[in-house]
């Protein structure tokens, strides 16, 4: 089973949905989580609700969406892999940091326990300034994979890095075997 997390940057939650799509395709279970923030916020992008349901039915369970209901991921619940797509820079910092105040990093440090594999598809508009330090922690890290990215808009935002969400199979491909896809950035 993969768990499949959701995070902020709803602008790119139409590419997230697309990739959670194609792994279903191609026969994987998957445990969808979410921050508490995407679970319950409507934006331009969409309605919480319409999220939510949209997920479950791809998914065909129910979403963790609690720290409660994350703590046991990993260790009693095992993953194979957990993938956060997106993983916005605040969430990318919890993760470097130890942090655990949501339901998606608590995934992430039970799943973390079991020495399996992470992947982080990125998108984060401080990823060049003040994230930086947090993905080199994190690409020191045992088990932490990232998508490729790039800059999405180097002139109006220089320092924001979005993940190419279409290389995250190949990247949990990769994770599985132990390695980094390709280069780290496009």
């Amino acid at each position: 089973m993969l768990g499949y997390a959701f995070c902020g940057s709803f602008c790119t939650h139409s590419l997230a949905l697309a990739e959670l799509r194609n792994l279903r395709e191609a026969n994987f279970d998957v445990l969808p989580i979410m921050s508490e923030t995407v679970y319950s916020t409507d934006t331009r992008f969409g309605k919480a609700a319409d999220l939510r349901r949209e997920v479950e039915t791809i998914c065909d369970r129910p979403i963790v969406h609690t720290i409660v209901d994350a703590e046991p991921l990993g260790p009693r619940v095992p993953m194979d892999a957990l993938i956060v797509c997106p993983c916005t820079g605040n969430t990318l910092a919890k993760i470097a940091n130890g942090i655990t105040d949501t339901a998606v990093c608590m995934a992430v440090k039970a799943h973390l326990r079991c020495d399996k594999p992470l992947v982080l598809s990125l998108a984060s508009n401080d990823a060049l300034s003040a994230n930086l330090k947090n993905i080199a922690t994190l690409l020191s890290r045992k088990q932490v994979y990232f998508v490729p990215m790039r800059q999405d808009d180097p002139v109006s935002k220089p320092h924001s890095l979005v993940a190419d969400f279409s290389l995250l199979s190949k990247t949990l491909q990769a994770a599985f075997e132990g390695r980094q896809y390709r280069r780290l950035f496009l």
